[in-house]
């Protein structure tokens, strides 16, 4: 047996009682922590979730406190990075903001437009979009202390998101769904420009948004198969977007469909598969939609006043029938059909159409097309309705339109036993004035359509996009700043990604094609009498265009090339008109020919 001798002069040996006591003073700590550490929960990724945010709002009143000191030296370039950096660290924060304290969010980094609430009062904007057009594309020189005191009031929205934030409490299901709404404002927003529409920073801007989530979403992934595929598939889409040599050049087509797809799809698996409830509740998006483009991610039943009235199979039938019977116009031969026909894309190719008893009398605008009328929050022009049923009524009782009446019909109605039946069929009460609006707006409903060339492209059905059609579709989404308004995929003005609200804009549409002055409609201003909204009218939805014309509110445009022209000269400020309200920007867009007709050709396969 071997046997070792004990060396007294050994450092081991002579050191023996510090070495012991080091061991029980650090060594058996730290074991007993590593212990505890393994064996004591963890906590939760919401409540992990929730710290980071917090931090990084930390990390915003920073970058602005920054923005703010480099505006109170005067230092040009310097204002313009520490703004880059403060639009960074506020992306980093956006996808919690935006989805729990959306008023705080607006106020942070809302349109420099301002706004008209629900009881009328003009807000004047604030937030980053207004700094933003002081800075760039050249700092004003002589606008510091403008440009101070809305820097304050970032600050202060910055310490309001704080407080706010502190006592929510932040859930598994919510933070899923904040995160995929996230990809899809990314997609229909942020690869835009719509909120950098100066300094066109948008691409580093959209990759922080994502690198957010991705940071986010590891609270969740960290030990989870999962995280590999997920990191993959967010590492891919912020190193696409940082490919690109400019905003112009990027490539959204290929991003939407190979990267932001796929990352709204695994966003929901990875929901899925760590069992987390999707929402089941109704809204225009479908909670459980993979991506924006899926068949059926819309609902078309969202935007009714109550549940009851909600189109059925039943009530379609009746509305169809309904809307092509003249029993609606007082026996004056009209139906809803004589101004909104079927191969007309529901339009009637006039430029205002005929009134009642014609003799050269048009009624006051341009008929809109019927088709996705489900997918907007209000109705006409000037968005004085918010319900299709109130639209069906408004244009029954119109002396102009249909110059009928709903009691009239509805005694007509109760005199035919086919239409006693169809009623029956569709509604236990029968024949009334509510169940005839709700049926004509329930066929109307019915009539969405989102089944593109453009859509099975995104879907992988088909791959039969021309070169000159794709190229339109990144000018519309890019340099012609066209989705800045006409949101994708809706083409239409409905907000996204929350789809409550649909947004009229000022264009300053000539009354005629030579473009001398204004049209004298003044649109949603007729209503509210405020600044804001004259000349205000509802953005349309761009599908089926090809089949809508002539365009605008007034039909002045007779072809997609003459709007395209209008647009690319800067709408009614660039014809001159000098309207201190115009939403639409009025600097050029400097559009090629080329451009143009890609613009055109794009446009039409909607």
């Amino acid at each position: 047996m071997l046997k070792f001798e004990r060396n007294p002069n050994s450092f081991v040996y002579r050191h023996r009682r510090l070495l012991f006591s080091i061991f029980l003073i650090i060594v058996i700590p730290l074991i007993v922590c590593l212990i505890w550490w393994l064996t004591s929960p963890k906590a939760a990724p919401a409540t992990e979730v929730k710290r980071t945010f917090m931090q990084n709002i930390g990390s915003l009143d920073s970058a602005v406190s920054r923005l703010e000191a480099d505006i109170r030296a005067k230092r040009p370039a310097a204002i313009q990075e520490s703004f880059k950096r403060a639009r960074i660290a506020y992306k980093r924060v956006e996808f919690i903001s935006a989805y729990y304290s959306p008023e705080t969010t607006r106020a942070l980094n809302g349109p420099n437009i301002p706004e008209v609430d629900d009881d009328l009062r003009v807000n004047e904007p604030q937030g980053f979009q207004v700094l933003e057009e002081m800075v760039f594309p050249e700092v004003a020189t002589d606008g510091y202390p403008a440009m101070l005191h809305a820097a304050n009031v970032i600050r202060a929205n910055v310490t309001r998101l704080r407080k706010v934030s502190e006592t929510n409490d932040l859930t598994d299901s919510h933070i899923f769904d904040a995160m995929r709404l996230e990809i899809f404002r990314v997609i229909s927003m942020g690869i835009t420009g719509f909120d950098s529409p100066v300094a066109f920073h948008s691409l580093p801007e959209v990759a922080a948004a994502l690198g957010s989530v991705q940071h986010q979403l590891g609270h969740y992934t960290a030990d989870n198969a999962l995280a590999t595929e997920l990191d993959s598939a967010f590492n891919a889409a912020i190193v696409y977007v940082g490919k690109s040599p400019d905003f112009n050049a990027f490539d959204r087509l290929e991003f939407i469909k190979q990267y932001a797809n796929p990352l709204s799809s695994s966003l929901l698996d990875a929901q899925k598969a760590l069992g987390i409830p999707v929402f089941t509740e109704k809204r225009l998006l479908t909670p459980a939609a993979r991506t924006l483009t899926d068949s059926g991610a819309f609902n078309a039943n969202y935007f009714v006043n109550f549940e009851e009235q909600a189109m059925t199979t039943q009530r379609v039938a009746l509305g169809k029938m309904l809307f092509f019977n003249p029993i609606l116009s007082s026996n004056s031969g009209r139906t809803c059909a004589t101004c909104h026909q079927p191969g007309k894309a529901f339009t009637d190719g006039e430029p205002k159409s005929f009134a009642i008893g014609f003799n050269g009398v048009r009624v006051s605008r341009n008929a809109p097309t019927l088709l996705n009328a489900s997918f907007q929050a209000v109705q006409f022009a000037d968005s004085r309705v918010t319900f299709l049923e109130d639209q069906a009524s408004d244009v029954i009782r119109n002396p102009q339109e249909m110059h009928g009446s709903l009691p009239d019909a509805v005694a007509a109605l109760r005199k035919q036993t086919e239409s006693q039946r169809l009623f029956r069929e569709a509604y236990s009460d029968g024949v009334t004035e509510s169940n005839l609006k709700n049926a004509i707006a329930s066929y109307i409903r019915s009539l969405s359509s989102l089944d593109s060339r453009l859509d099975r492209h995104f879907r992988g059905a088909e791959n039969t996009l021309t070169m000159e059609e794709k190229s339109g579709f990144n000018l519309f989404m890019g340099k012609a700043k066209c989705a800045t308004c006409h949101f994708f995929p809706l083409f239409n003005g409905t907000v996204p990604p929350s789809y409550l609200e649909t947004e009229s804009e000022v264009l300053g549409t000539p009354a005629t094609a030579e473009g001398k002055t204004v049209d004298p409609d003044v649109g949603k201003f007729v209503l509210t009498k405020r600044e804001p909204h004259r000349y205000a009218f509802k953005t349309p939805s761009v599908r089926h265009v090809a089949l809508t014309a002539p365009y605008m509110h007034n039909g002045v445009f007779k072809t997609l090339e003459e709007v395209v022209d209008f647009y690319d000269r800067g709408g009614g400020n660039g014809l001159g008109f000098n309207l201190e309200n115009q939403t639409l920007p009025f600097d050029k867009l400097s559009l090629t020919d080329s451009e143009k007709r890609a613009l055109v050709s794009f446009m039409k396969i909607l």
